[in-house]
């Protein structure tokens, strides 16, 4: 199976959040990359219950910085997710080999990296005014499925 999009999980904290995303592109076919430190141990039991049986079914890198991840997903444009962005992440055409980037919960990508030269775009996914934030598994989720949707599924069925 062609490996189509990258999710990038900067510092990820939460490890039922990673184990999801494990099952989402386990499901999709995209490929999950998590930037250390991890706020986890990968073989914390809360982890291994969200992913249930997809470990083995799901491509998971993990990188030791941020810079080890985008040189493994280059030349991949790097689309930073965060709720200080204005544009929508439904007004995006999405390419083969884009990389979904994520920051950690609860805080977000930190100021640094969304100012990385690297970042090709800042994308938000809309919400109702006054919440602070959406899951990271489920904001990671949303954006996969978009992107595969504007492809036609590929070996989706």
């Amino acid at each position: 199976m062609t490996r189509v999009f990258h999710v990038v999980f900067y510092e990820p904290r939460i490890p039922p959040n990673t184990g999801n995303a494990i099952r989402m592109v386990a499901c999709t076919g995209a490929t999950l990359h998590l930037v250390e430190p991890l706020g986890f141990d990968l073989s914390d039991a809360q982890l291994r219950r969200a992913g249930l049986d997809y470990h083995d079914l799901a491509r998971v890198v993990v990188h030791p910085g941020l810079d080890a991840a985008l040189a493994a997903v280059a030349p991949g444009r790097v689309l930073a997710f965060t709720g200080s962005a204005t544009r929508s992440f439904a007004d995006v055409a999405y390419e083969p080999g884009d990389v979904l980037l994520f920051g950690p919960e609860p805080t977000g990508l930190p100021p640094e990296v969304l100012a990385d030269p690297r970042v090709s775009d800042r994308l938000r996914i809309p919400m109702l005014p006054g919440v602070r934030s959406l899951n990271l598994s489920n904001s990671a989720a949303i954006a996969v499925y978009e992107a595969w949707r504007q492809h036609g599924y590929p070996g989706g069925v």
